[in-house]
């Protein structure tokens, strides 16, 4: 299996299953001499961790990360940071149960990988999907935590703003809230409805999928390049990438195309600090598949987690007709743990884009430009 790599100069390799020894990563191309330690990347991933509320997988993981390579004490400031070489991270998985999937080794799960890894490689890993469980994410957040220190003054800020068909209310939006309910929410009011509802569907044995927001701020103009190195494609590719993701819009995204073109233009006016200043932000920061120096705003679309325990119609590996109960501890809604995870890989391809408008620009042309007055 190839295609475990992405990013052109912030690379990201990830490794590992979900009922192996350990998953992990190795990130390639991060610039010496960033302050790096174990709690920068443990923050984030204790955010992604299962098993903190009674609405996520019950599976125990510490995810406890561990840096193998890539930093070195600097005794003149006191404290470990990058060297220029990999950064190898690994998390150990502690709580596997894969007799939870001996019922079913032979069985495809509607909805999952299971038929598609079979049909391409002749075999798949039955104990919790292998590389297509969401397990894989955690790496990712790892190396998420590094891309943040990349990009200087930048801040990357998710949040679920709709279960099912129950979106939140952005006329209440806190983004103080996110961190004080287990649904990443900024309404405290939708927040306590998603208790009541996700328990009901916890119950049916169901589940039920979500939208996600991300927003980076701080991102300075021109990261992204024309035609076949847009930013938004590229943010497009990392998010769909994510497990269970089925669709991405960016700015206005899918509304836009109900917008007049008065309506869609982010008309500009130069502010105080001799910038221009957008008066709305339909584009969602990117404007040519360049970054205009406004917040990026993505969103991304969760399907339904496939292993319930509803019963279903299905296949096995030998073309007999049957059905399928999927026990084992799953998340009834997949959505609230990629909230982390989306922000990770936004900032993975922002780190990314960085870098390479460095080595190809250097420095940005000063603006305004000199002209008639």
């Amino acid at each position: 299996m190839s295609h475990n790599t992405f990013g052109h100069l912030f690379r990201v390799t990830t490794f590992g299953e979900s009922h192996g020894a350990a998953i992990g990563c190795v990130v390639d191309g991060c610039p010496p001499g960033i302050p790096l330690k174990d709690a920068d990347i443990q923050r984030d991933l204790d955010r992604r961790r299962p098993g903190q509320s009674r609405f996520t997988t019950q599976r125990r993981e510490p995810d406890q990360v561990k840096i193998l390579s890539g930093v070195m004490m600097d005794d003149a400031a006191g404290l470990e940071v990058t060297t220029g070489t990999p950064i190898a991270l690994m998390i150990e998985n502690v709580d596997q149960r894969s007799r939870d999937y001996s019922e079913i080794r032979d069985l495809y799960r509607p909805g999952h990988a299971d038929y598609t890894y079979d049909a391409k490689y002749g075999l798949r890993d039955y104990r919790g999907g292998g590389r297509s469980s969401a397990r894989e994410t955690a790496a990712r957040v790892a190396a998420g935590a590094v891309a943040r220190k990349i990009v200087p003054g930048m801040t990357v800020r998710g949040a679920l703003v709709a279960m099912g068909p129950h979106p939140v209310d952005r006329a209440k939006w806190d983004w103080d809230e996110v961190p004080r309910n287990p649904f990443f929410c900024p309404d405290a009011a939708m927040a306590k409805f998603f208790e009541t509802y996700l328990d009901g569907v916890r119950r049916r044995g169901s589940s039920i999928g979500a939208v996600i927001e991300v927003i980076a701020e701080g991102v300075p103009a021109g990261l992204g390049a024309p035609v076949y190195g847009k930013l938004d494609s590229d943010l497009a590719a990392a998010l769909m990438s994510i497990n269970a993701v089925k669709g991405v819009e960016i700015g206005a995204g899918f509304a836009a195309a109900a917008l007049s073109g008065e309506e869609n233009a982010d008309e500009m006016r130069m502010g105080n600090d001799g910038r221009p200043r957008f008066l709305s932000n339909n584009a969602g920061g990117i404007l040519g598949g360049i970054s205009t120096g406004q917040p990026i705003v993505v969103r991304f679309a969760v399907k339904p987690t496939s292993s319930i325990l509803t019963p279903r119609r299905t296949l096995d590996r030998y073309g007999r007709e049957t059905e399928i109960v999927t026990k084992g501890r799953h998340d009834p809604c997949v959505g609230v743990r990629a909230v982390p995870v989306g922000e990770a890989m936004v900032a993975c391809v922002l780190a990314d884009h960085y870098l390479r408008h460095r080595g190809q620009i250097g420095e940005s042309p000063a603006w305004p430009f000199e002209g008639p007055r």
